[in-house]
Parts: C-alpha cells; sequence; structure tokens
C-alpha cells in the first residue's frame, strides 16, 4: 500500500487512458487498491436487482474507480502539477513541485 499525495476533495485532471483530459473533484480514495473515484469521470453503468430501496430496479450510471498513476493534481490557477511533502516548522505539509506552493 502506498501512501497517496491525493486526497479526498482534491480536483484533479486524467492524465491518461480513455478518460485523458476529464477534470472532477475525487470523491473517495480507496488506499488499498491505490485507486480513486473521481467526480463524473470513468462513468459505467450497473444493472440492478428490485429491492427495497429501489423497487423497479433497473441500470444505475456510477463513477468507478481510477488508478491514482493516471491523476494529477489541479492548482488553483488550472494547471497540472506533482505533489510534495515538506515540513513547515512542526507540520507536515503539501506542496506544488511547480510552483512550490503549499496545497
Amino acid at each position: 500500500m502506498i501512501k497517496s499525495k491525493i486526497k479526498t476533495g482534491d480536483t484533479v485532471q486524467v492524465i491518461a487512458g480513455d478518460h485523458k483530459g476529464s477534470e472532477g473533484k475525487v470523491l473517495t480514495v480507496l488506499r488499498d487498491k491505490n485507486k480513486a473515484i473521481v467526480e463524473g469521470v470513468n462513468m459505467v453503468k450497473k444493472h440492478t436487482k428490485p429491492s427495497a430501496q429501489n423497487p423497479q430496479g433497473g441500470i444505475v450510471e456510477k463513477e468507478a474507480a481510477i488508478h491514482m498513476s493516471n491523476l494529477s493534481l489541479l492548482t488553483n490557477k488550472g494547471e497540472t502539477t506533482r505533489i510534495g511533502f515538506r515540513m513547515e516548522g512542526d507540520k507536515k505539509v503539501r506542496f506544488s513541485k511547480k510552483s512550490n506552493e503549499v496545497i
């Protein structure tokens, strides 16, 4: 298991694969699988059986996980950047390797 540099709530861009160029907010990080679920990216159709919550059943569209290596963090300016860690006083902070700003 690798320590993830991308956290829930970050805005990311897909940099490789079928959804290259798509942007979205990270909804969940699956640390054990080294994947993340990004809002509006990698949508799949799931066939559901009728249940108490959904008596009709049918086809539901939902986001599927994307591997972390295919994601890059977006800065406030809208450019992709790699992420590093450093100590500032007693605090460990994430910073943008492109602009050297604390995220």
